[in-house]
């Protein structure tokens, strides 16, 4: 006696395999038929695909409902196939061949079936019978051997737990006072989450009071008890009414190891339909719909729920975007039967269109997309003609958009945009918890990475090299390429500085494309903004040489070859967005980053590039100023140093200058040789009190000073008194000097003869030929300290083959430790120097400095050699 019926016909078209399972799948599990549905649904499958695939013909289907069981007719328009008969003495052939192999499952699963002709078409039919069941019971697994079953202790203890409407424990059995040691009346009244220690089970996301108010629920957690110790239970809730009409839950608990005495038998995994959630069957619809195991992941879960919502209402696409964070925009995250590429990461506004169509916040039905071009963008050029879409919610409010799309018109109406809002309903909580996971997870490596982008960019001042980082930072990461732009001042264009491809051999190809690109106009408005010059450029220049290539276009064929063109327009013809670097209200560049073809940003990396936009400005601008300051301080100590040193007839001259610090030219230590009037020149060898710019400041004073008052004809003492005066009148500026200043005088044989004034500077070492090291001068006060100085000059005589060898305090107080290299240490470097050319002695002696320490030296540090050469050298050479 059949007591039930629904039938539907199927298209001869490959999808409606699918549509036709979920047909049958949807029909029995409605009538509650879930004990065959699995058969029913493998028989129905092979026999459309033997209808619609390999007949090429229509199909319909018919599921008839009988008191024991279930019959499912299949028919196609194809009488000819051939029928296996089921009789002694026949072989079927193999299950694997393609033809009647639905009839040979049928042979095997069904408790009868058969095969029915007319003129017309052929009809196959299956009977599956329900197996006997006891009543009252839900599901039984199948006969265990004993060592098999789960172990439990001597008594299985149950604890039943009866929690009232707020959450507080009105019961408490026996069982329960065995496990966890309270008695009733200590625990009666108060919340169970002052006993649950929740979640005991890793991954477990749901808490305790969203768990009681479930209608069901099953779950591991902890209860506290009486010893303090925690128990692991495994607990079972159900959702009831008491005698009074108010909402209580009860509770049965049993030891974590027994929780196969509560634990309800695995769902089958071939629930996939939505028939259970019209029936609002609250404890499982999610699983109906995705199916069992869920995926793990936010991109699985999103793609398994467009490829179910395209089967259900039988489409040919489906979708699914996300709300960002402000809901103003939907971002694409899934689709199936659209080119994914594409469309994924795509955002169009949550008002598109005009009327009900166009709202992402309610349900539309749109029989013909071609009669409102643009109601939803999504689908534009796509050849789908009508479109169902649904809203996620999760506590009202939006976070994203299912939509199921057909290429015929009139495909859909407000029923399947019913059924399409269950499904949705159903999972947009679950699609929101991995969308915040995954949200978190990004987070937590936005925050790790721009930590490190810091840290790199902090260690470095250099212009060039941040400008590298930049660009490293954000590709592959972020982006295929990227290009800088900087703006050296307002008045300027930006200029391409540095252009980067995850593929180094289209780095080229893209910096030329750029560099015949406008580039993007400077903006002060913060965020990412989209540029489509590049992609247009790329693809206009790949058309034209496609042309050139087939003898369309220009006879001369560009010199780079089709490859070329081609390539760079598909690496650079995504989505391409520029954001500013503002530093200090001032736009002083552009970062570019850029997709390859058909591809888009994602939001929350647009979002991660801006951070970092802001950091690479402010390092950026932080090297521009410290070049900028760098060049400024370097010019203004190379002025602090004498110009090339002059040619002195028969005399040679070495100098060797360091100045301590850090990109310092110039320190407190300082030189000079200079002509003083025909035949005279004047030399110096100071060191000023300090290092650094103060201590250049006066280096810069004495050097002109010394000059200036040599050329107007004062003598040493003289010069070195009214530098003193000069140096005094600086005041709080001032710092003592230490100075050495001599004039020289070449003699026509061959000898010099200099008058030096040694005013607290470190004495000049005379070298005689002979190898004898002596002090050439005396040593009288040094600068800046008194206001009436009288000094005194001494005269030398440099005989040919003499060294005189002047240093600052850098040379002699050169330390290890506790040992100083001294006056000692250097008179016997230079008693090694016998026979040496100026340069030779200077170079010998720096050498002894630097192996003197490993350390580098902290102080500054001069070195000033003349010597006379011998005659029979000067005429050997000349």
């Amino acid at each position: 006696m059949i007591t039930a019926r629904a039938a539907a016909t199927f298209d001869p078209v490959g999808r409606s395999v699918a549509a036709a399972r979920a047909f049958v799948r949807d029909t029995l599990q409605g009538w509650g038929f879930t004990d065959v549905v699995d058969d029913a649904v493998v028989l129905t499958s092979e026999l459309v695909t033997n209808a619609v695939v390999h007949a090429g013909t229509a199909a319909d289907v018919a599921c008839l409902r009988t008191e024991d069981g279930v019959r499912v007719e299949v028919a196609d328009r194809y009488p000819e196939r051939e029928v296996p008969l089921q009789s002694a003495g026949v072989h079927f052939g193999s299950p694997d061949r393609e033809g009647g192999r639905g009839l040979l499952l049928c042979a095997a699963l069904a408790s009868r079936w058969g095969v029915e002709y007319t003129a017309t078409y052929k009809q196959v039919w299956f009977q599956l019978d329900l197996p006997d069941r006891p009543a009252g019971t839900r599901s039984a697994g199948p006969a265990l051997p004993a060592e098999a079953l789960p172990v439990t202790d001597a008594r299985v203890r149950v604890a039943v737990i009866q929690i009232d409407g707020p959450g507080a424990i009105s019961s408490w059995n026996e069982d329960a006072q065995e496990l966890f040691g309270f008695g009733p009346e200590q625990v009666t009244g108060k919340p169970l989450t002052d006993f649950a220690a929740w979640p005991h089970t890793p991954g477990t996301s749901t808490g305790i009071a969203e768990a009681l108010q479930l209608s069901r629920w099953e779950g591991s957690y902890g209860i506290r008890g009486a010893d303090g110790r925690v128990i692991p239970v495994y607990a079972s809730h159900l959702r009831v009414r008491d005698a009074d009409g108010d909402p209580s839950t009860v509770c049965l608990l049993v030891r974590d190891h027994e929780r196969a005495v509560l634990q309800t038998p695995s769902r089958s995994s071939a629930a996939d339909s939505t028939s259970a959630i019209e029936r609002g069957s609250a404890n499982d619809a999610f699983e109906v719909f995705i199916g069992s195991p869920a995926p793990d992941d936010l991109d699985g879960l999103l793609q398994r729920t467009v490829e179910r919502a395209r089967d259900m209402l039988d489409g040919d696409s489906a979708y699914l975007l996300l709300a960002t964070d402000d809901e103003t925009e939907l971002e694409v995250r899934a689709s199936t039967g659209l080119p994914s590429s594409r469309q994924r990461f795509a955002r169009v506004p949550v008002e598109a269109g005009s009327g009900r169509y166009g709202s992402a916040r309610m349900p539309a039905v749109h029989e013909d997309l071609s009669a409102v071009p643009g109601a939803v963008p999504l689908l534009s050029n796509t050849g789908m003609r009508s479109v169902v879409t649904v809203p996620l919610k999760v506590e009202g409010r939006l976070t994203g958009s299912l939509g199921v799309a057909a290429e015929t018109p009139g495909r859909y109406s407000n029923e399947e945009a019913l059924r399409l809002q269950f499904a949705a309903d159903r999972i947009a909580l679950a699609v929101e918890s991995a969308r915040l996971t995954e949200l978190e997870r990004l987070r937590r490596g936005s925050l790790s990475f721009l930590v490190e982008a810091s840290d790199l960019l902090a260690g470095t001042l250099d212009r060039d090299q941040t400008l590298a980082l930049m660009a490293q930072m954000t590709v592959p990461t972020l982006a295929s390429w990227c290009a800088v732009y900087t703006i050296a001042d307002p008045a300027s264009e930006p200029e391409l500085s540095y252009v980067l491809h995850e593929d180094e051999d289209r780095i080229d190809g893209l910096k030329a494309l750029l560099a015949k690109v406008e580039p993007p106009e400077p903006v002060t408005t913060p965020g990412a903004r989209v540029w489509t010059a590049p992609s247009a450029a790329a693809h206009a220049a790949a058309l034209r040489t496609s042309l050139r290539s087939l003898g369309l276009g220009d006879s001369v064929r560009p010199a780079t070859g089709p490859g070329t063109s081609l390539a760079t327009a598909s690496a650079v013809g995504g989505e391409t967005v520029v954001l500013p670097l503002l530093a200090r209200n001032r736009v002083i560049g552009m970062l570019t980053l850029g997709k390859p073809t058909d591809e888009h940003f994602r939001q929350e990396i647009l979002e991660l590039a801006e951070d970092l936009s802001r950091r690479a400005a402010l390092a950026l601008d932080n090297a521009r100023l410290y070049s900028e300051r760098t060049a400024i301080s370097q010019s203004l100590q190379r002025s602090l140093l004498p110009p090339e040193l002059p040619e002195v007839p028969g005399v040679e001259v070495e100098v060797i200058y360091r100045a301590a610090g850090e990109g310092n030219e110039v320190g407190g230590d300082f030189y000079d040789l200079f002509p003083i009037r025909d035949g005279a020149y004047g030399f110096a060898i100071g060191d000023v009190c300090g290092t650094g710019p103060e201590a250049a400041a006066v280096t810069g004073l004495a050097r002109h000073a010394l000059r200036l008052l040599a050329r107007e004809g004062f003598g040493g003492p003289a010069v070195l008194e009214r530098l003193n005066a000069a140096i005094l009148d600086e005041g709080a500026r001032s710092r003592f000097l230490t100075l050495l200043y001599g004039e020289l005088w070449p003699q026509d044989d061959g000898s010099a003869v200099l008058k030096i004034v040694c005013a607290g500077h470190p004495l000049p070492l005379r070298l005689r030929q002979s190898g004898q090291v002596e002090a050439a001068a005396e040593p009288q006060p040094l600068l800046g300290v008194m206001d009436d100085l009288e000094l005194y000059e001494q005269t030398v005589a440099l005989d040919p083959g003499d060294v005189l060898l002047c240093v600052t305090d850098g040379v002699t107080e050169r330390r290890e430790g506790t040992r100083m290299l001294g006056d000692d240490g250097l008179i016997d470097v230079l008693t090694t120097c016998t026979g040496l050319t100026a340069g030779a002695v200077a170079a010998r002696v720096l050498r002894a400095v630097e192996r003197f320490a490993a350390e580098p030296a902290s102080d500054d540090m001069a070195i000033l050699a003349m010597r006379v050469p011998e005659p029979q050298l000067a005429g050997h050479s000349g």
